[in-house]
């Protein structure tokens, strides 16, 4: 199914596009790989947490993690089976928790100072598929990354709701480890790659 819907969206493409090239084909077809896989797994995770009564929750931990991995980026899973299984533990393991765990107010102190040294020092995390080189826009994803976590932590004392205090804690943790170095080499993933790419075009 996939691979008819991708192929015949690119047929269609090629189509009312004749001149189009193949890089743009390939950074198209990417997207639409991109746009299935994500139709998809929400849909999984959603049905799932519909069966375990955390609907809400999990909508609620999706939007706020969404909103700090836009701008810190971080690993993808090189096989969809993969990504499926990993973001179904993520989204709907966690809201559980956030769910159920009451965290004192020192505790949250703590791991939001350090997910916001984390956020600062590792952000953005490229990959090897899209990697970013332009250093104006790294730095913008920097700032915007560290200023979500912080912001984030802010709210963590802030809210009243035991839940979405410990979501905005515990999205900037899931997004530490997706953007960590250690996890991009226990994947055998290239880490960095945006100064691959920049040797790489020097060397030509």
């Amino acid at each position: 199914m996939k691979d008819f819907l991708i192929q015949r969206s690119l047929q269609l493409i090629r189509k009312y596009n004749p001149t189009i090239d193949d890089t743009t084909i390939s950074e198209i077809e990417y997207g639409l790989l991109g746009i299935y896989l994500t139709i998809t797994k929400v849909i999984v995770i959603l049905l799932l947490a519909w069966f375990l009564n955390i609907i809400f929750e999990v909508i609620i931990f999706m939007i706020i993690f969404n909103i700090i991995r836009t701008c810190s980026f971080g690993l993808h899973a090189t096989e969809s089976w993969i990504c499926l299984l990993t973001s179904t533990v993520i989204f709907i393991l966690t809201p559980l928790i956030c769910k159920y765990i009451i965290l004192p107010d020192n505790v949250k102190w703590i791991i939001s100072a350090i997910t916001i040294f984390f956020i600062y020092k590792n952000s953005p995390a490229d990959t090897y598929k899209r990697p970013i080189v332009n250093p104006t826009r790294r730095k913008v994803y920097k700032l915007l990354a560290t200023t979500i976590a912080t912001i984030f932590g802010i709210l963590a004392l802030c809210v009243g709701s035991s839940f979405y205090s410990n979501c905005f804690i515990f999205a900037p943790i899931v997004q530490c480890f997706l953007i960590s170095p250690m996890v991009y080499k226990f994947f055998h993933l290239p880490y960095d790659n945006y100064k691959t790419y920049l040797a790489s075009a020097n060397n030509t």
